[in-house]
């Protein structure tokens, strides 16, 4: 008698690639996860190399609330 458990069977879930927002397979059998294709992947990642994504200099205002010290 075996202790191993049964394989699980799943449905692979399919989400929205962040690069073109095509439904992309969410399993260990897509290599470019969470993209749809390498060539969204490479997209992505050129938007990297080219600082596209970055975070704000400085820091945002306090202006719609005020500062919380001053209350």
């Amino acid at each position: 008698m075996s202790d191993a458990a049964p394989p699980i069977h799943f449905k692979p879930r399919q989400v929205r690639c962040p690069a073109c927002a095509g439904l992309s397979l969410y399993s260990p059998n897509n290599p470019y996860r969470p993209f749809c294709s390498a060539r969204c992947k490479g997209v992505d990642l050129g938007a990297w190399a080219s600082e596209e994504f970055k975070l704000p200099d400085g820091t945002p205002p306090d202006e719609p609330f005020g500062d919380p010290r001053l209350q």
